[in-house]
């Protein structure tokens, strides 16, 4: 076995039994009754005995049609969009070439260009603001020359979105693929699935589950032909099972059901950080997506991540991650009772080290 798959450490998923769960990202909210029974009738008759469609033609007209995108717009679907990456890594991955992504930002693109044998560059964002250093990427783009280039919008985990004309410099630079992660584009605003096209290695890639499907594992990737068409010679066969093919096809029947709930989302999430920003001495950062990043300098995100799980709250520390991320830690936006309850118990941990929570003093 390769050395740098053993040093792997497996990715860790904490156990949420008996916890309020704002830890990866979901939608808090469940379909409605009438919704759940529909659907339900939808798939009595599934015959689960069989292969799937193996090019998932239903599911992908009805992406086209939720995204307004043209009728013969080329898709990859994938097992989540982790397994795009993973696609993405693959088709790259030869003798000496690399993967460049900025830092922080999503786990997966390290870890899937060494599990590809390719090496993995990082450049730094800003350090205060998680701002694109567009001059650095630059530079690191004429220096590497990377096969593959990696840009979240918004970025996790710092919930920020990049400056447009810093990625169309990025774009125009590189001779390798863009690929652009809008996994939370439901709580942007922003999106680049109607530009990709102004540049020919510039693709989208996105996922159904910060939407409401995370259960489901689905994702996509828009770009043109040449992309897509090399992708699909490594996509596995019948990898986007029929119980999520026909389960998807049929939510995004329903958008209007998850737009009330992003629209939902996105309310408490200005809610919650502006409750935060009201706690004396914690840092938040403003956030495009459905979690927001928060730093307390005077005490240790292991102390305040240990105290909230006595309290049977589940986030996510960051601390060690990367050098910018000390002692912060990241927050799932969930329904305002939750989010009440992930504020009394982030009160009491604070209380316990000594710290006053209230007001800016």
């Amino acid at each position: 076995m390769r050395s740098e798959i053993l040093d792997f450490a497996p990715y860790s998923v904490a156990d949420a039994s008996g916890m309020v769960k704002l830890d990866a990202m979901e939608n808090p909210y469940s379909w409605p009754e009438d919704m759940r029974v529909e659907w339900l009738a939808r798939l009595r008759d599934t015959p689960v005995n069989r292969y799937p469609d193996p090019r998932a033609a239903e599911l992908k007209e009805r992406i086209r049609r939720s995204e307004g995108l043209d009728r013969d717009q080329p898709l990859v679907l994938g097992n989540g969009s982790d397994e795009l990456i993973q696609l993405l890594s693959t088709l790259f991955a030869r003798p000496g070439a690399t993967v460049l992504s900025v830092t922080p930002s999503f786990v997966m693109y390290r870890r899937c260009a060494i599990a590809s044998g390719m090496e993995f560059i990082e450049v730094p964002l800003e350090r205060e603001s998680f701002a694109l250093d567009t001059d650095a990427v630059l530079a690191a783009v004429r220096r590497h020359q990377p096969s593959l280039l990696f840009l979240a919008y918004p970025n996790n985990p710092t919930g920020n979105l990049f400056d447009p004309q810093g990625i169309r410099a990025v774009a125009r630079a590189a001779h390798g693929l863009v690929v652009v992660d809008e996994a939370y584009a439901p709580f942007a605003g922003d999106s680049w699935i109607a530009r990709w096209h102004e540049f020919d290695n510039l693709v989208v890639m996105r996922t159904l589950s910060k939407l409401g499907l995370a259960g489901l594992r689905l994702g996509y990737l828009v770009g043109a032909s040449a992309w897509t068409e090399s992708l699909e010679k490594l996509r596995l066969p019948y990898n986007i099972n029929v119980l999520t093919q026909r389960s998807a096809a049929f939510a995004l029947e329903h958008r209007d059901v998850f737009r009330r709930q992003t629209d939902e989302i996105c309310r408490q999430r200005e809610a919650l950080s502006a409750a935060l920003s009201g706690i004396k001495g914690l840092e938040v950062w403003p956030s495009r997506a459905n979690f927001l990043l928060f730093r307390s300098p005077g005490v240790g995100a292991g102390s305040i991540f240990r105290g909230l799980k006595r309290r049977k709250v589940l986030v996510k520390s960051l601390d060690g991650t990367a050098p910018s991320l000390e002692n912060c830690l990241r927050v799932t936006v969930g329904t305002a009772s939750e989010n009440a309850a992930f504020l009394a118990a982030l009160k009491q941990t604070l209380a316990d080290e000594g710290v006053q929570a209230s007001g800016r003093g």
